[in-house]
């Protein structure tokens, strides 16, 4: 998989399917109004800002990152899901914790997604 749109088609996939997951796993703190769709489109912003802001977050934090041995990553992933809140009103995160839960849900979505797709 090597083309970049289809990069960007599994990260949107990927951003989407995990929200959904923490949504349901995060009852009351992440909430979509039952609306598949508010989950496609939140995917599709998450996805546009992990690919755009969250690299230069990342620059930008690094010192943090790398004296946390990688830690830090959980509060800039929690914080590019708390924008994607901000940027789309209908996804409604009650708390920054609850954005790190989904941020680590997201992770671990990922990582699964692509050890399965890597092996096809």
């Amino acid at each position: 998989m090597k083309k970049p749109w289809s990069r960007f088609l599994l990260r949107w996939f990927v951003c989407s399917l995990g929200l959904w997951i923490a949504a349901g796993f995060l009852d009351g703190r992440i909430a979509y109004n039952s609306r598949l769709g508010v989950i496609v489109v939140s995917g599709l912003i998450l996805a546009i800002v992990n690919s755009v802001i969250k690299p230069l977050v990342v620059l930008l934090s690094l010192p943090a990152i790398l004296f946390s041995l990688g830690l830090f990553m959980i509060v800039v992933n929690g914080l590019m899901v708390l924008l994607a809140s901000v940027l789309y009103k209908p996804l409604q995160v009650t708390s920054f914790g609850a954005a790190m839960l989904a941020g680590v849900f997201i992770g671990l979505v990922n990582y699964l997604v692509t050890a399965i797709v890597e092996d096809i």
